[in-house]
């Protein structure tokens, strides 16, 4: 290329790859998504991450290793010095790399000097959202909404427009950023918020925006447990929420749409600065989230590390190149995965990324030149029986039941098969996942695409069974282990 596009990464936290309306989703507020997936954007609504928690997630697609590459499947084991992040790799290249949120990458106490230029500090701190939120919310010890992280309205006090969280703060230090960018570098703005990460709360005007009646239903509770995954039974027990109807689910949901549409507004902030600035059309804006989230699907809250349902792993993908090179906007139903990101990022600069990974550039869909791009796509999570550096012991302020994450954290430290490693193999019409612990699943998408039949022992899926089994064996024969590019001397 004659010169590096402006790359910007936005990286919401928890979004589901349903919650957009161009992808079909009535209840969606998303008009600035929308307008970028009709006007200068290809959607990809096939999109998978690898990991269904947020830190494993974020090393497989920032390195383009799957998780089990080197071992990056829990929340406390986060890219080393050693292992290849692609904010370095940018700003080695002569990028000027700005970081504006959370980290859940790299291991703070290396720091982050070799990442990017500025890790942005907000100049005014930032709310804190439990303090403005309803002191009640959780209810008594044994309530059914004690561990429901349902908050409802932010309320905002005279005179204030939004709540300044976080989110609010890096959005719009990115905002200033581009409006005072320096001149002769090649920017890259990395904004990976927090939104819709729970708890479930939203200010207005987002609070009011989403019309209750227009979301789609949730995927029921199940009526009986057996052939799903252990943890799924553990988790509905320890959230306590058996008791909730649908209206108070339907808010649930309502509410987190709000978040979502809240994170589509930002957007049109960062878009309309850069539009301003004259750098929109050099600019490869990459818009996908770590995850999805279950907000009562399946009658469970928030995520866990070996479940992989669609409302966990399939997450939304936009991808709007520079100028000329997308052939036409509009969704696109390929299967991609989030280690393709960089392996993008790599074709539409022309950099390389200096290692062996696993992603697949995205440039030949956005051409037109392809149809398909992976005949399937892969999940893993969970941990070795009794793995205590994966049990998240060090998180000491859920150890006793007054913690919120409490319900996840108690069965991730004990000795049962909950928590056992997993993998999932998904193509168009069938879902298979292998366990370590509990009965395998098998789903047929084309018939069953809430996932609530586990057909594994179906006799009349036994050749499908097969062939995903053998597909999930080539799977870890070609992506076991990577080979150094540097060769050492006899």
């Amino acid at each position: 290329m004659a010169r590096r596009p402006h790359i910007v990464i936005f990286n919401p936290d928890h979004y589901r790859g349903d919650v957009l309306g161009h992808a079909g989703n009535p209840g969606a507020v998303t008009p600035n998504l929308d307008r970028l997936a009709r006007e200068e954007a290809m959607s990809f609504t096939g999109a998978f991450c690898q990991n269904p928690v947020c830190v494993p997630s974020r090393c497989s697609f920032m390195s383009g290793w799957y998780p089990h590459v080197r071992g990056h499947r829990t929340m406390a084991h986060m890219m080393r010095p050693d292992e290849p992040v692609l904010l370095r790799t940018l700003k080695d290249a002569g990028y000027w790399v700005w970081w504006g949120g959370k980290n859940h990458l790299v291991s703070e106490r290396f720091g982050f000097e070799e990442y990017c230029d500025v890790r942005f500090v907000p100049p005014t701190a930032p709310l804190t959202r439990a303090g403005r939120a309803r002191s009640d919310w959780r209810g008594r010890p044994g309530s059914d909404s004690y561990y429901s992280f349902f908050r409802g309205k932010t309320p905002l006090r005279k005179g204030e427009k939004f709540f300044y969280d976080h989110d609010w703060a890096c959005v719009q230090g990115a905002v200033d950023l581009i409006r005072e960018a320096p001149s002769g570098r090649p920017l890259c703005l990395f904004l990976p918020l927090i939104f819709p990460h729970l708890p479930y709360c939203v200010e207005e005007p987002w609070f009011s925006m989403i019309d209750r009646r227009k979301i789609p239903p949730r995927i029921p509770t199940p009526e009986n447990w057996d052939g799903l995954p252990p943890i799924m039974k553990g988790l509905h027990a320890n959230y306590n929420m058996g008791a909730w109807n649908e209206k108070r689910w339907r808010e649930l949901k309502a509410v987190y749409y709000g978040m979502c549409a809240r994170i589509d507004h930002q957007v049109g902030m960062v878009v309309d600065a850069l539009r301003s600035k004259g750098f929109w059309d050099d600019t490869l804006f990459l818009f996908f989230s770590d995850h999805g989230e279950y907000a009562g699907d399946h009658g469970l809250i928030d995520i866990n590390q070996n479940t992989f349902h669609d409302s966990l792993t399939r997450v939304p993908f936009l991808v709007k190149p520079p100028a000329g090179v997308l052939r036409k906007p509009g969704v696109h139903r390929a299967l991609v995965e989030l280690v393709d990101m960089p392996a993008t990022v790599e074709d539409l600069t022309g950099l390389s990324l200096g290692h062996q990974h696993f992603g697949r550039s995205l440039v030949p869909l956005l051409h037109g030149e392809a149809r398909e791009h992976r005949d399937a796509v892969f999940c893993e999570g969970g941990r070795l029986p009794r793995e205590f550096e994966s049990m998240e012991l060090e998180v000491s302020a859920h150890l006793n039941p007054s913690g919120q994450y409490w319900p996840r954290l108690r069965l991730m430290r004990t000795d049962g098969n909950e928590f056992l490693k997993a993998v999932m193999c998904r193509t168009h019409d069938y879902k298979y996942v292998r366990r370590l612990g509990g009965a395998d699943e098998l789903y047929d998408l084309r018939k069953d695409p809430g996932e609530r039949d586990n057909r594994i022992a179906d006799p009349g899926l036994a050749g499908v069974l097969a062939e995903l089994k053998d597909r999930t064996l080539t799977f870890f024969l070609e992506t076991g282990d990577v080979v150094p590019r540097s060769i050492d001397p006899h």
